[in-house]
């Protein structure tokens, strides 16, 4: 790890893995839920991606009822993971999850529940590892480079969305020396090719579905290709009645072990006026190529 940029005002070391030759799987958010961490860890080895191939946007601890146990899995895999609000809660022996809900949303109270949950329950040890986890993790796949942070690059719970302004993914992409930033913190799948050529990519979460109906989770593979890179979001059936009965025997609420069955939010505040109208609107699995503009230039120079 080496020095990198602060983060919240706190500086974060920068895990840097270097070039990679394969495909690259991104997820996000596996929220305490263990169900899910298995089945997504079982489908990489399925496709044959190495755990030096597979990087998670943050909060492995959240939402759901095997905070300790997800954690461990996650360890045990062997993935990279890049800090997300509630390692540096958690790790920071903080009081909230630094979520960024406001304050007195339901989201807010709800979160209340969970995290004193999760705070019980995660070691000190497991708490250790998540005060040390780096932000942003970067590597470098066909020519792009990728930088793969929680939130945005000036704060680690930033929400961004696809109809965030692209000015403020254009500060991330300029903060990290990025051709593309992948981010998590937002729960909701998607990916931009920016006016500049630079591209935004949220490949989803794998603890809660995304807000579209169904009780899917998502995640995506980056894929190298001739002049640029590939990205195809996923989606991952899992055992979602398995994570919402160990959500009913550590007694958390309701609303959240409601969203794994129905695949909707018990609420809606942090998201914009777009998002919020596709709610319960069935997502479908799509790819996005992102060109590497280098490759352009020598073209056209031939």
């Amino acid at each position: 790890m080496t020095p990198s940029i602060d983060i919240g005002h706190i500086a974060r070391p920068r895990l840097d893995l270097g070039p990679l030759d394969g495909p690259v799987l991104l997820f996000g958010g596996p929220y305490s839920n263990l169900q899910a961490t298995e089945a997504l860890r079982a489908e990489a080895e399925r496709l044959g991606i190495p755990p030096s191939h597979v990087i998670c946007t943050g909060d492995v601890v959240a939402y759901c009822g095997d905070p300790d146990a997800t954690i461990d899995a996650i360890r045990d895999w062997g993935c990279a993971v890049a800090m997300g609000n509630c390692e540096e809660a958690l790790g920071e022996g903080g009081e909230d999850c630094r979520c960024g809900f406001e304050k007195g949303s339901q989201c807010d109270l709800l979160s209340v529940r969970w995290f004193a949950h999760a705070s019980a329950r995660v070691s000190a040890d497991q708490k250790a590892w998540m005060a040390a986890l780096p932000h942003p993790v970067t590597f470098e796949l066909a020519g792009a480079r990728v930088a793969v942070v929680h939130g945005h690059s000036r704060d680690i719970s930033e929400w961004v969305f696809a109809s965030t302004p692209e000015a403020k993914k254009r500060v991330a992409l300029d903060d990290l020396d990025a051709d593309i930033v992948v981010a998590g913190h937002s729960g909701l799948p998607f990916t931009q090719v920016l006016a500049d050529g630079r591209m935004w990519h949220n490949p989803g979460v794998i603890g809660v579905p995304a807000n579209d109906g169904t009780p899917r989770v998502w995640y995506s593979i980056m894929e190298p290709g001739a002049n640029g890179v590939t990205v195809r979001h996923l989606a991952l059936d899992y055992d979602f009645e398995g994570a919402r009965a160990r959500m009913i025997a550590e007694d958390l609420p309701d609303a959240y072990r409601k969203t794994l069955a129905d695949g909707l939010w018990p609420n809606l505040d942090v998201l914009p006026t777009a998002e919020s109208e596709a709610t319960g609107q069935a997502i479908g699995e799509t790819a996005v190529t992102w060109s590497n503009p280098l490759h352009a230039m020598e073209r056209r120079v031939q």
